[in-house]
């Protein structure tokens, strides 16, 4: 089999060749976003493998079928920027990667619950600018405060499972709860009680039709004054407007964020040269309390190492004719 990999970075192709040790497939790599007009540099590719902020539309994936691709590959977990009904009017397989490695985003998102309390970003640049004030420091104690989880999926879990570590009150909001953190202690409730009741919101949820613009500006009005926000699910759950609105008044205390609603022009290129046109996110760059990190929280050793492993596997289902496990279906 041949596969094209769009958005190619060094911290993928490594892996790749890694695991491709034990598969031997021809590998082409392109830094380029998979989307129309790069589409047919997959020409002569059995399958096209993906990352979050290609598009993977039906214009795009009408080109690939002409070009002979056959097989998506996602590896990631979520698919928002695949139409699956378009791929199955082609007779396109798509395939994910459902778990490469929950431990990596619960502990980015734990990272930055503690990172945007207690300002360690602004510590860390005083101290190097022999500046060793601490006004404007002070964070609170998590022990005690009330962390609203929405989202209990493999990473929504873990990052509740961690916060009651630090022995926080931990509430959840999913449709299907997990036995194990009610074993724990840990309550389910609804959305609406989350929004009200918690000092901290981490949003582990899915991007969809529900989901879009979870956080929205009825929402922010409903949670208590001076709420952390932390989004390491996908950029659009949150409207972005809505939240700045919150930042302005203090209804939202303080934000971190590791994905952002129109990310696809900004994050995983080096832009220090330029000038960010997006006037929304440079807004959000000028509040103190708002801490970005470029959708990293996927990015360890581990992980990438687990992408690039069930990526292939599920190939080598697709090549043997095999049912995936990991198929997406419309």
């Amino acid at each position: 089999m041949r596969v094209a990999l769009f958005s190619a970075k060094p911290y993928d192709v490594a892996p790749f060749d890694a695991a491709n040790a034990d598969h031997r497939y021809t590998i082409d790599r392109y830094e380029d976003r998979l989307r129309p007009a790069t589409a047919p540099l997959a020409t002569g590719a059995d399958a096209v493998c993906i990352f979050v902020n290609d598009v993977a539309d039906r214009e795009t994936l009408t080109v690939l079928a002409e070009c002979g691709v056959r097989h998506v590959a996602l590896r990631c977990a979520g698919f928002n920027n695949v139409d699956l009904t378009a791929a199955a009017h082609l007779g396109m397989t798509i395939v994910r990667v459902p778990a490469y490695s929950p431990n990596a985003v619960a502990e980015h998102t734990i990272a930055l619950v503690l990172a945007l309390n207690r300002r360690i970003y602004k510590a860390y640049n005083r101290v190097r600018d022999g500046n060793f004030a601490l006004d404007g420091l002070v964070g609170f104690d998590l022990a005690g405060k009330t962390v609203g989880i929405i989202g209990t999926g493999r990473i929504g879990a873990l990052v509740a499972r961690l916060l009651w570590h630090f022995r926080c009150d931990v509430i959840c909001h999913d449709p299907s709860p997990d036995p194990g953190l009610t074993d724990l202690g840990i309550r389910y409730t609804s959305l609406d009680e989350v929004w009200a009741q918690s000092d901290v919101i981490s949003l582990n949820c899915p991007l969809s039709a529900a989901t879009h613009h979870l956080v929205s500006a009825e929402a922010i009005r409903q949670m208590k004054p001076g709420v952390m926000l932390v989004n390491t699910g996908r950029g659009a759950l949150i409207d972005t407007l809505a939240v700045i609105d919150g930042l302005k008044t203090g209804q939202i205390g303080s934000l971190a964020l590791d994905v952002y609603e129109e990310e696809g022009e900004l994050f995983f290129e080096d832009r220090s040269d330029q000038v960010i046109a997006d006037d929304t996110f440079s807004r959000l760059l000028t509040f103190p309390n708002v801490l970005i990190t470029a959708h990293q929280a996927f990015l360890t050793r581990e992980a990438l190492e687990a992408i690039a492993r069930t990526t292939l596997s599920n190939l080598d289902d697709l090549a043997a004719g095999r049912p995936c496990p990991n198929a997406l279906t419309a």
